[in-house]
């Protein structure tokens, strides 16, 4: 497994390296077999130290995990723990999903790009591009991978975010999940059948 570990405005020491080395091998090692790669950043968060996570244990499935402490090595512990959590939550699942074959995915998979948009206050500093569009501040290459929705849900928790884009592998349309304010999960599944003259007017 490739490992990466760097601080933002903090020394990182060999010491903390191996830390970090050590319990992501024993983690993932016991939980899944062997990953591609990793990257811990040790960030500052006001008086506390932020250590943020990111596993990829295949060319699919992303894990993440974050905390903070009053100091490196317990903000570490914390979020690797975390990750732990969501791996052995979903340890047969992954299993399952590891001996998959990965030329289907990858054939029902949608080529898309991400952007990255500047905040509000970002982008009225800046001369507003024609037709008032967004600032962009990056863009990037990603998947649209063909997924139930229960495995949606999955890799949306493993990667700790609030939404997830997938192509439902039932019929082929674009689905999102999301985690909705009272901690439930939220489904849309757009009705493409429906012309525009018969959807309901807002």
């Amino acid at each position: 497994m490739q490992l990466s570990v760097s601080g933002k405005q903090i020394d990182v020491g060999d010491a903390l390296r191996q830390h970090v080395a050590d319990a992501l091998e024993a983690i993932i090692g016991k939980y899944f077999g062997k990953a591609i790669e990793s990257h811990v950043v040790f960030s500052r968060e006001a008086h506390l130290l932020r250590a943020d996570i990111s596993v990829h244990l295949n060319r699919y499935l992303l894990v993440q995990g974050q905390a903070a402490a009053g100091d490196a090595y317990a903000a570490f512990d914390s979020a690797a723990e975390r990750i732990a959590k969501r791996i052995r939550r979903y340890k047969r699942r992954l299993r399952d999903h590891h001996q998959r074959p990965r030329d289907g995915d990858a054939a029902e998979s949608v080529p898309a790009r991400s952007y990255v948009l500047a905040e509000s206050e970002e982008a009225d500093a800046e001369e507003a591009p024609a037709g008032d569009q967004p600032v962009i501040i990056a863009e990037m290459e990603c998947e649209i991978p063909a997924l139930t929705v229960s495995e949606a849900v999955m890799r949306m928790d493993l990667a700790d975010q609030p939404s997830f884009v997938f192509r439902n592998r039932a019929h082929g349309g674009l689905n999102v999940v999301y985690r909705r304010s009272d901690g439930h999960i939220g489904w849309v599944d757009p009705d493409l059948r429906a012309s525009p003259s018969t959807r309901p007017k807002s």
